[in-house]
C-alpha cells in the first residue's frame, strides 16, 4: 500500500463510521439483547451482523448487489420482509418472559438464536446491498488494481468498523444490565427497547422507499 492509498481508506473509514453511529435496526436489536441477556448473547448478534455485512460485500463484487438496486420488486421483497421481521423482533421483545424465568437451561441456546436474528435482520436489510452499491465504488480507484479485490477489501474494513461500533453498544447496554437485575426493571427495559424498534420498522417502511 502506497501513500496515496491512505487518504481514500481514511475517507472511506470516516464515512463507514458515520453510518455505523447512527442509531438503526442492529444498534437497537443489539442494545435490547445485551441488557436483557448480557454480553454473551450480545457478542454472538454481533457476529451474526458482521457475517450479513460480509455477505453483500462479496456479492457486492460478485455483481449481485448492483442486480438488488436494479431489480424494484426484489428491493421491495426485501425491504417489505425487513419491516415485517423487524415488527416480529420487537413483539417478541416485548412479549417475551424468558428473564423472569429461573429455567437456565433454555439460555444455552440464545447465543446461536441471537447469531441467526442478527444475520437474518441484515440480509433482508437491502439498504445494506445498496450501501456496497452506491456508496462504496466510490472509493474504488481505477488505478488500484482489480476491482473485485478493491471491493473485497473496502467490504472488509467496513465490517470491521462497524463491527467494532457495535461491540461497543454491547459492553456499554451489557455494563448496564446489574443495574435492571429485578424482573421488573428489566421488562420495563426491554418493552421500552422493544417500542423503539417497532419505531425503527415503521422508519424504514416510510424511508426507504424507492420513487423509481
Amino acid at each position: 500500500m502506497s501513500i496515496s492509498d491512505i487518504s481514500p481508506l481514511l475517507a472511506f473509514a470516516l464515512t463507514a463510521t458515520i453510518i455505523e453511529i447512527t442509531p438503526g435496526p442492529n444498534m437497537a436489536y443489539i442494545a435490547t439483547l445485551s441488557l436483557s441477556h448480557g454480553r454473551r448473547v450480545g457478542f454472538a448478534a454481533v457476529a451474526g451482523i458482521a457475517l450479513g455485512l460480509m455477505t453483500y460485500g462479496i456479492a457486492a463484487a460478485l455483481g449481485l448487489a448492483a442486480l438488488i438496486d436494479r431489480s424494484r420488486w426484489l428491493y421491495e421483497a426485501l425491504r417489505w420482509a425487513g419491516v415485517a421481521y423487524l415488527v416480529w423482533l420487537a413483539w417478541n421483545a416485548w412479549s417475551n418472559e424468558s428473564e423472569t424465568a429461573d429455567a437456565v437451561g433454555a439460555a444455552d441456546h440464545q447465543p446461536w438464536r441471537a447469531f441467526r436474528r442478527g444475520l437474518v435482520t441484515n440480509l433482508l436489510n437491502p439498504k445494506a446491498a445498496i450501501f456496497y452499491v452506491a456508496v462504496l465504488p466510490e472509493f474504488v480507484r481505477v488505478d488500484g488494481g482489480p476491482v473485485v479485490t478493491q471491493t473485497l477489501l473496502l467490504s472488509v474494513l467496513y465490517v470491521g468498523i462497524a463491527t467494532a461500533i457495535h461491540m461497543g453498544v454491547v459492553l456499554l447496554a451489557g455494563g448496564l444490565q446489574g443495574t435492571i437485575a429485578t424482573p421488573d426493571r428489566r421488562r420495563t427495559v426491554r418493552r421500552g427497547l422493544a417500542l423503539v424498534l417497532l419505531g425503527i420498522a415503521i422508519w424504514f417502511a416510510l424511508t426507504s422507499g424507492r420513487s423509481h
